[in-house]
């Protein structure tokens, strides 16, 4: 049987009509985006290793290395009794595998070294510059230009710092100088870099829903922006060069609390606090590429020969705009 409409009378009702506006608000299940894959990657890379630990994987490799050259030696000799002219063929493949094996420890080493001498040009920068040191300053200049006379991209600022390093006759202008004339295309170099690992770190966290691969993508892209802005300032890291400067710059930025986002971070590519009208996938996207930036902009203060002057430090924001803006601009909101 079909019934009319009903009509409820509030005005006679004791209790007052509720008010809507009062109501509490729909609880949010997506909490903002963390960018928890780079912290991950921070954590995994500035992990500490103990003494014991180091002696441990040291003595295995000593032992390994010694089973592999008694089993080559065995091989090579008993091949030698068997069949003379197989066995000295044999044998020359292993001296020629021996001598790439030492070659190669013998490049990592010379990177060492060139890291070295990049952080002994800061330490020496540094110095000059807090104790207003003009003739250390000027010191520091000369083995700056002398550090990159190999490269031909800074022929030109070479000749320049070189003709006017007599006419300065304060440190931190002199060092500025050198600043302007010898680091600014290397500069450009490395924010370029820091730019790409950003845009490819965010696009991947936010395009493959697999699980960890946004931590190996972060700490694989990290690795070799790193080692990419090392070999720009000149520093060239090898294996192990790339993996201690990676662990320092990580290491700093932990103990800094630097692995961090807040809505500041994001607002030069969201237009504001907006990040809970991102989709997670998106948003996590947007948040691990600008944590990409500012380790970016802590690995070129880690490998630049010299520290950055107020006015042309990096700004993460900065990056962050240039690289991020408009990625997802058209399917960032739910």
């Amino acid at each position: 049987m079909t019934q009319g409409p009903v009509l409820i009378d509030l005005e006679g009702r004791e209790e007052p009509a509720p008010n809507v506006t009062e109501a509490p608000p729909v609880p949010d299940n997506h909490p903002a985006p963390k960018g928890e894959a780079m912290q991950m990657a921070a954590r995994v890379a500035s992990r500490p290793v103990s003494a014991l630990a180091r002696w441990f994987f040291g003595l295995v490799g000593a032992v390994v290395a010694a089973m592999i050259s008694v089993a080559f030696w065995d091989f090579a000799t008993g091949l030698v009794d068997r069949v003379p002219l197989l066995g000295w063929g044999v044998t020359a493949l292993i001296a020629a595998l021996a001598i790439v094996v030492l070659l190669i420890v013998v490049r990592e080493l010379a990177a060492i070294g060139r890291l070295s001498r990049v952080d002994g040009l800061r330490r020496a920068a540094d110095s000059a510059l807090a104790d207003e040191d003009l003739a250390a300053a000027r010191e520091t200049a000369n083995r700056l230009v002398a550090f990159y006379r190999s490269r031909e991209e800074t022929r030109w600022g070479r000749e320049r710092l070189a003709e006017r390093i007599d006419e300065q006759f304060d440190a931190a202008t002199l060092l500025g100088l050198a600043e302007d004339e010898l680091l600014s295309p290397l500069d450009a170099a490395a924010r370029a870099e820091v730019e790409s690992a950003a845009r490819q770190v965010a696009t991947v966290t936010a395009l493959v829903p697999m699980a960890l691969a946004d931590v190996a993508t972060a700490l694989t892209a990290s690795l070799r922006m790193i080692r990419r802005i090392a070999e720009i300032y000149g520093g060239r890291a090898g294996t192990l060069g790339s993996w201690r400067l990676t662990r320092a710059v990580f290491a700093h930025l932990v103990a800094t609390g630097a692995v961090a986002v807040g809505d500041d971070l994001l607002e030069p590519v969201l237009g504001g606090s907006v990040l809970s009208r991102l989709s997670r996938r998106f948003g996590e996207g947007l948040v691990n590429g600008a944590l990409t930036a500012r380790v970016g902009v802590a690995a070129m203060e880690v490998c630049r020969p010299l520290p950055f002057s107020p006015e042309r430090r990096p700004s993460v924001r900065g990056i962050v705009r240039t690289a991020l803006t408009g990625l997802f601009g058209k399917r960032s909101e739910d």
